[in-house]
């Protein structure tokens, strides 16, 4: 069975940088702890935007701009890129909250083998629900789980109200 681990947005911006926490920063040695001991596939998703973010659906929405492709802030945490050195990920761009590719990456990748999926990061009640509950949409017989304790939300309600949806949703929570 190949195992699969997707990091999410674990961006300087959402981490310590535009739109970051004191709980996304609390997160950063676990998920660089799981990056280092995770013996599989990595998918590293990264939230992408272009500098006219502002005139975006997103922007009007959310009037930060973040992530900016090319700017610091859109650059993995450095103890995240750390853990990756000499790991073999994938890297996966989305303009938007959820990948629609990655389930196809993912396909790729696992060919016809069994596999299973961890995901981990930023921020759980945006990104990571969005893209678990598109490989969940994509793979309904896959074993989907998240690492609680590797993710954080915009606040700590909102990343409980997140758990809470997609262990609704048939995904473990750990």
């Amino acid at each position: 069975m190949k195992n699969i681990l997707v990091v999410v947005d674990m961006q300087k911006d959402f981490v310590d940088g535009a739109l970051g926490s004191k709980e996304a920063v609390a997160i950063v040695p676990a998920v660089a702890k799981k990056i280092r001991e995770f013996d599989g596939d990595i998918f590293v998703t990264y939230d992408t935007h272009s500098e006219n973010y502002m005139e975006t659906a997103e922007g009007k929405k959310l009037p930060v701009p973040h992530c900016i492709k090319g700017t610091d802030g859109w650059e993995l945490n450095a103890d995240v890129k750390d853990a990756l050195a000499g790991k073999k990920y994938t890297p996966v761009e989305k303009k938007t909250f959820g990948s629609v590719d990655l389930p196809g990456l993912i396909r790729e990748t696992v060919g016809g083998e069994e596999f299973a999926v961890e995901a981990i990061g930023l921020c759980t009640d945006i990104c990571v629900v969005s893209n678990v509950l598109i490989l969940k949409a994509n793979f309904p017989e896959v074993m989907i789980s998240v690492d609680s304790a590797c993710c954080a939300g915009v606040t700590p309600e909102k990343h409980e109200a997140a758990l809470e949806t997609m262990r609704s949703c048939h995904i473990d929570v750990k």
